[in-house]
C-alpha cells in the first residue's frame, strides 16, 4: 500500500513542461548593474526572466517570482551556470526579510522537471510546502541544480556540486536587485531527500565556502548520507530507478567514469530513456531491477566509482550552524539508519544537532507531515531563540 501511496503522490505532482514563455534580460553583475560580460563569481546572476509561483495550476499567490541564471562551482571545483526560481511575497514588510534557500526532493533528469519549469504551471514537486514559507514573509529562493534545465546531465547525488548550487542561490537572490534582498538577510537551508543531501551538504560547506551568508539552521531530512548504502538498499526494489538516475549524475560531474562501457543493451535503453524522464515515469523504468541486469560489470564495484560516491558522503565535517534532522523509521527509499548515522557523526564532531525520528509514514509522507515543524524551527532561528540539541 505505500507503494502504490508514494507513486500515485509522485505521478500526479509531477513537474511537467517548461514555462510557454520567457523573457531574458541583460546579465546582472553583484552589484545590480547591467553587464554584457556576464557574471565572474560565484552566487552572481548571469540572467533574470519573470516567472511566477503557483502551488497548484492556476492557484494565486501574493508573491513575485523571477527565473535566474547564476554562477556557481561544479564538484571539481570550476565554474558553471545554473538556474532556479527567487520567490518573494507582495506585503509590505520592511527591513531585511528571512531567505530560504530550499532544495526539492527528487524531480527526475529530463530537462522538464527542474522546479522552475512547473511553478509557473502549478505543477513542481513540494510547491505547496514552499508556500508555507511565502506566507510567513520569507522569500524563497529553488535551485534547479547543476544540469536540470541547463545544458548537460543533471548531476544527481553529487553532493558538492548540490551543497554549492543551494548556497550560490542564496547568493544570487540577495544580489537580484528585484527581489529586494539584503547581506543582512537571515538565511536558512531547507530540502529532503535529495534536497537532504544537498541541504546538508551546504550546511557543511557554508563556513569554508559562503561564510559570508547569515545562516541561521538548517531543517534537512530523509538525507541519503551514504549513497553506497543507499544504492545496495535498493537494488532490485521498487526504488532501484533512483540508483540509475544517480549513476547518470555521478557520470555527469565525473565523465572519466565512463557509464556507458558498462551497459548491456538494456542498460543503454534504461539510461537513455531515465536521462529524459521526470520522477514518476523514471520510477517506473527502473523499478525492481538488479544492477546486474542492466551492466556487463557492476560499477559500484570498481575503485573509482566507489571514491567518488565516498566523496558525496554527508557526516565528514559539522556544520557551523544549528541542524534541525529527521527521518521516518520506515522509510522504503533512504534506510533510517543511513540518516540516523549522519547524526551520529555530525554529532561527533561537536554540531548543534535537533533530531527527530518520524515514528509512523514513509518515505513521502515524511517530507509533508515535517514540514511546518521544521518551518516552525527555522523561525525561531530567525527570532534569535537559543537553538535546542538532542545529540
Amino acid at each position: 500500500m505505500r507503494v502504490r501511496t508514494s507513486f500515485r503522490w509522485l505521478a500526479v505532482t509531477a513537474a511537467a513542461g517548461l514555462a510557454a514563455a520567457t523573457l531574458a534580460t541583460t546579465p546582472v553583475h553583484a552589484d545590480g548593474t547591467g553587464t554584457p560580460g556576464g557574471a565572474a563569481a560565484p552566487g552572481d546572476v548571469v540572467k533574470t526572466e519573470p516567472s511566477a509561483f503557483h502551488p497548484l495550476p492556476g492557484q494565486p499567490t501574493n508573491t513575485k517570482a523571477w527565473k535566474i541564471h547564476y554562477r556557481s562551482t561544479t564538484a571539481k571545483g570550476e565554474p558553471n551556470t545554473v538556474s532556479g526560481t527567487v520567490i518573494v511575497p507582495q506585503d509590505g514588510r520592511p527591513g531585511p526579510r528571512p531567505l530560504i534557500t530550499y532544495a526539492v526532493g527528487t524531480v527526475g533528469v529530463g530537462d522538464q522537471c527542474a522546479p522552475s519549469a512547473g511553478f509557473p504551471r502549478g505543477t513542481t514537486l513540494e510547491a505547496n510546502l514552499i508556500q508555507q514559507l511565502t506566507l510567513r514573509g520569507w522569500a524563497v529562493v529553488v535551485t534547479d541544480y547543476e544540469g536540470l534545465g541547463t545544458p548537460g546531465d543533471h548531476t544527481y547525488t553529487v553532493g558538492r556540486s548540490a551543497g554549492h548550487a543551494v548556497l550560490d542561490a542564496a547568493r544570487a537572490a540577495i544580489r537580484l536587485p528585484e527581489a529586494g534582498l539584503s547581506k543582512d538577510s537571515p538565511v536558512g537551508i531547507m530540502g529532503y531527500s535529495q534536497g537532504g543531501q544537498a541541504t546538508s551538504w551546504a550546511a557543511e560547506l557554508h563556513g569554508s565556502y559562503a561564510p559570508e551568508l547569515k545562516v541561521k539552521g538548517t531543517a534537512t531530512g530523509g538525507v541519503p548520507g551514504d549513497l553506497r548504502k543507499v544504492a545496495a538498499f535498493n537494488d532490485g526494489s521498487y526504488g532501484a530507478g533512483l540508483i540509475f538516475m544517480a549513476a547518470i549524475g555521478q557520470n555527469a560531474a565525473f565523465p572519466e567514469l565512463d557509464l556507458e562501457s558498462y551497459l548491456n543493451p538494456l542498460g543503454t535503453s534504461l539510461i537513455g530513456a531515465l536521462r529524459t524522464s521526470c520522477v514518476a515515469d523514471g520510477s517506473v523504468l527502473g523499478a525492481f531491477k538488479k544492477i546486474s541486469d542492466v551492466t556487463t560489470k557492476n560499477p559500484l564495484e570498481q575503485p573509482d566509482w566507489r571514491q567518488r560516491l565516498r566523496e558525496s558522503q554527508v557526516g565528514t565535517r559539522a556544520p557551523d550552524a544549528p541542524v534541525y534532522l529527521y527521518h521516518a523509521l520506515a522509510d522504503e527509499l533512504i534506510p533510517y539508519g543511513v540518516g540516523n548515522q549522519v547524526r551520529e557523526d555530525w554529532c561527533a564532531r561537536g554540531a548543534r544537532v535537533e533530531w527527530h525520528t518520524i515514528p509512523l509514514g514513509e518515505h513521502v509522507s515524511g517530507v509533508i507531515t515535517q514540514s511546518p515543524l521544521a518551518a516552525q524551527w527555522l523561525a525561531d532561528r530567525f527570532a534569535g531563540k537559543p537553538a535546542p540539541g538532542n545529540c
